[in-house]
């Protein structure tokens, strides 16, 4: 990366650099398992403040972040996703329930660092603009918030996992925050036990990734 010789004010990228993002997107992954010492003091604020560098439609910034730190609210919260957890064993059969048995699909009992960031439904900064036909966008800006904080964390070494079976009304229920609030993801964070560059769930044998010309159309 270094200042164009046009304008120094503009930063340009090199192909060095683009082979190293690359390769963030490639080791970004979703971790399950995380080793228990905590995170350096003011990183988690400095993962926040690169995922509110994110796009949102007309501008309207409307992420929530919740960090939970209170230990009834965390245990709280794994009660709940086992509950879930068991709900979705459930909806399998045979060979595929006992796959499914030995994923570990959370690491809330291991990480040091837990938070959960919600949509502002009810927000009226940037008043509507360009959601007036698609307001589904308030949630799309958040996960693209969520998507940034993922490879600014990866880029310390950090993990992050979604945790995604939970009730999304009882979460805002159990971390008391407004109705108006939808529930986007509950993610952990922290040093991961070991790094890989290929999904879990592929490692696991549950899925596999497909290649990118299986997702492309053109008309």
């Amino acid at each position: 990366m270094r200042p164009s010789t046009a304008d120094p004010s503009i930063v340009s990228f090199d192909d060095a650099f683009r082979t190293q993002l690359r390769d963030l997107f490639v080791w970004r992954r979703d971790v399950r398992r995380f080793r228990s010492e905590p995170l350096p003091a003011g990183a988690l604020e400095r993962l926040i403040e690169m995922a509110c560098l994110a796009p949102s439609v007309g501008l309207s910034q409307p992420w929530r972040f919740v960090i939970v730190d209170d230990a009834v609210r965390r245990r709280a919260i794994l009660e709940e996703f086992r509950s879930c957890n068991a709900d979705a064993l459930k909806s399998y059969t045979g060979e595929l329930a006992k796959q499914y048995a030995e994923l570990k699909l959370s690491g809330l009992q291991e990480a040091p660092c837990q938070m959960a960031v919600f949509a502002d439904q009810a927000t009226d900064v940037g008043h509507g603009l360009g959601r007036r036909t698609m307001p589904e966008m308030l949630e799309y800006s958040v996960v693209a918030a969520v998507h940034t904080m993922w490879l600014a964390a990866r880029s310390e070494g950090i993990g992050v996992g979604w945790v995604s079976i939970l009730t999304p009304a009882r979460v805002n229920r159990l971390l008391d925050v407004p109705d108006a609030w939808r529930f986007i993801g509950y993610f952990c964070l922290g040093y991961p036990q070991a790094e890989s560059s290929s999904p879990e769930l592929e490692r696991a044998r549950w899925e596999r990734r497909q290649p990118h010309e299986a997702f492309v159309l053109r008309r």
